[in-house]
């Protein structure tokens, strides 16, 4: 697996950096018609579907169940450990929610049921997060940065099921993070674990051109905007 296949690609019609473009092709992405209400859920710049466009950059890894697991960290120290039997067992919600792209593309109202990060944080003894900001890590070895304020209280999920049914490997199962108010390359595809970090390091996209926050409303795309 390798980590240019996690979600949240730069297609040949956007625009990064012209020395880190990385050209990618979308399946499923139609423009809808919209109606003044369904625009004021759009943020600038994106078109809303009424697909679930995958972007991939090679084939899409299969992580059996059996070998999968969830790693708690502050900085290189394990917190706590789940396998996938033990992480189900955790509380579980469902949420919908919309969800937008780098690339221009929006979805709105998509179902979700999963484990809350504040779960997890409880799961784990903790009654805060202990840093700032945390490092999610995907079995790819692919990486984004998220301030913790955007994880807890609500904001965010591990998901585990989309639309009823488990989360498929195209779309990052059989788990991924989901924070669905910033650009979706945050919610990190077959996500392994989250790692507690005293700055705001930047992962695999945000070393590569992406804006080291990504809020859709404020066109946070790349560095600099």
């Amino acid at each position: 697996m390798k980590a240019s296949e996690n979600e949240e690609f730069y297609e040949q019609t956007s625009n990064p950096p012209q020395h880190r473009r990385t050209e990618m092709v979308t399946r499923g992405f139609t423009g809808l018609q919209r109606s003044p209400e369904i625009a004021k859920r759009l943020p600038p710049g994106q078109s809303l579907t009424g697909d679930f466009p995958v972007l991939s950059a090679g084939p899409t890894p299969h992580i059996r169940t059996e070998d999968w697991f969830f790693t708690l960290k502050v900085g290189p120290k394990p917190l706590a450990r789940w396998s996938w039997a033990e992480f189900n067992a955790l509380p579980q919600i469902k949420q919908t929610r919309d969800i937008h792209c780098v690339t221009k593309w929006s979805k709105l109202d998509t179902p979700w049921e999963g484990v809350l990060i504040d779960d997890i944080l409880a799961a784990a003894g903790l009654d805060a997060p202990p840093t700032p900001f945390i490092l999610a890590h995907s079995f790819d070895g692919y990486s984004t940065n998220v301030p913790t304020a955007d994880l807890v209280g609500g904001k965010a999920m591990i998901a585990l099921r989309y639309e009823g049914k488990p989360l498929p490997s195209d779309h990052g199962g059989p788990a991924r993070l989901l924070v669905p108010h910033l650009y979706f390359w945050k919610s990190a595809k077959w996500v392994s674990g989250l790692q507690f970090t005293e700055r705001d390091e930047a992962g695999f996209w945000e070393l590569r051109g992406y804006h080291i926050y990504g809020d859709p409303w404020r066109e946070q795309r790349f560095t600099g905007d």
